[in-house]
């Protein structure tokens, strides 16, 4: 029993030891590189329970409203008290985690399904379907004349990116993700340029310190600071913040019933442009109808037909695997079900707004989880729409 108990308190001794060290070796990594964003990672993460950032990390950041005006609810459909969804239907949701699944057809509510302590009042991050509303708002600057056009060179508006490499960059590399920077592009390494722009509290320097890898306007390659930049440059063309711009130009008009937040970096600082919209599911949605009437609503115009139809139409580019680009527009995805197009909105964990307009079909989903992509598609989106189509059908 002694020899026993000088082993295990041996062992104890040297494994606080070593854990001690790794702590001390990992504090000086983080110090030595200036990456000290970890410290707030780790806060967000792992010490409240959680792996990776969460759809309800509003609370641990800076954020600037998007305020709303007078409220338009929705058109409730005569079946909607009783809809209903099959246990099997139910079953999919639960999969991956959903907390809010709503399915709109012809501008009426049909259903609403919530979970995990979701209701119509609760705003959930938005994640990468925020780079479709900065898209947007993009559009809206270029009525205006803000922006004179989407070959405007990007050094216009960052002073610095008219020397070098950046020089060559135009709105339209940003808007069609063809800007071929340096963005480690990851959701769960902490050392990526997504962690410490999620985060940190920098990214004007972020912004300053890209740097470009290839020839813009060839390639499609997914990088969320492409976003980043393009929120800056509409920040700087029209002068006001991108929530203050996004509440007077969008959530005001299109009858939002709640406001929405935006993540800032810091207090006073910049959207996190690229992801990070709270909103309710039933507001997320109004970005659907926007698009699906081509940039009216109830005929009123918020944006150009055309700007809505480049949105949704494939970039001419060359995708990853050297085929023609089919699935990316302005900051919109693009599919097709049943041989039917369809586009939408999406965000890292499974957030939704996909448009069919074939059934004249809008859903919404937020949740925890995503499933697996085949040709960048991820699967369950399909099971979404098939289940949107009985519901609508039994009803």
């Amino acid at each position: 029993m002694r020899t026993a108990l000088r082993f295990f308190g041996k062992f104890f001794k040297w494994t606080l030891i070593t854990l001690g060290v790794v702590l001390i070796l990992a504090n000086a990594f983080i110090l030595i590189s200036g990456r000290t964003y970890i410290y707030k990672a780790v806060a967000c993460t792992y010490l409240v329970g959680q792996s990776g950032p969460g759809i309800l990390d509003l609370e641990y950041f800076p954020k600037r409203e998007v305020a709303n005006q007078i409220a338009e609810p929705w058109p409730v459909h005569s079946g909607y008290a009783n809809a209903r969804l099959l246990p099997e239907q139910q079953k999919i949701l639960d999969q991956y985690k959903s907390t809010s699944f709503l399915i709109f057809r012809r501008d009426t509510l049909m259903l609403e399904y919530y979970t995990g302590g979701f209701d119509e009042h609760t705003v959930s991050n938005s994640f990468s379907m925020a780079k479709s509303l900065v898209s947007l708002l993009c559009g809206i600057a270029i009525d205006e004349g803000k922006i004179k056009g989407v070959d405007q060179p990007v050094s216009d508006f960052i002073p610095s990116f008219a020397e070098g490499e950046k020089s060559k960059l135009t709105l339209w590399h940003l808007l069609t993700m063809s800007a071929a920077t340096d963005w480690s592009e990851s959701g769960g390494n902490p050392l990526s340029h997504n962690a410490q722009a999620y985060y940190g509290w920098d990214l004007e320097g972020m912004i300053e310190d890209t740097q470009i890898e290839g020839e813009p306007g060839k390639k499609f390659y997914y990088q969320s600071g492409i976003t980043l930049i393009l929120g800056y440059c509409v920040y700087k063309a029209t002068g006001v913040p991108l929530a203050e711009y996004a509440s007077e130009k969008v959530w005001k008009n299109i009858g939002a019933e709640q406001p929405a937040y935006w993540s800032l970096d810091k207090e006073g600082g910049l959207e996190k442009s690229y992801c990070c919209l709270y909103a309710t599911g039933r507001d997320f949605a109004r970005l659907g109808k926007l698009y699906m009437h081509e940039g009216t609503w109830n005929e009123k115009r918020i944006v150009s037909s055309e700007w809505v139809k480049q949105s949704i139409t494939p970039a001419e580019l060359i995708d990853e695997d050297g085929s023609k680009n089919q699935r990316y527009g302005y900051q919109w995805w693009i599919t097709q079900y049943e041989g039917k197009k369809v586009f939408y909105m999406r965000g890292i964990l499974g957030q939704y707004v996909i448009c069919y307009p074939e059934e004249d079909l809008i859903i919404v989903r937020t949740g925890h989880k995503r499933g697996r992509k085949q040709n960048d598609t991820p699967v369950e989106i399909d099971d979404y729409i098939r289940i949107a189509k009985e519901v609508t059908k039994a009803l």
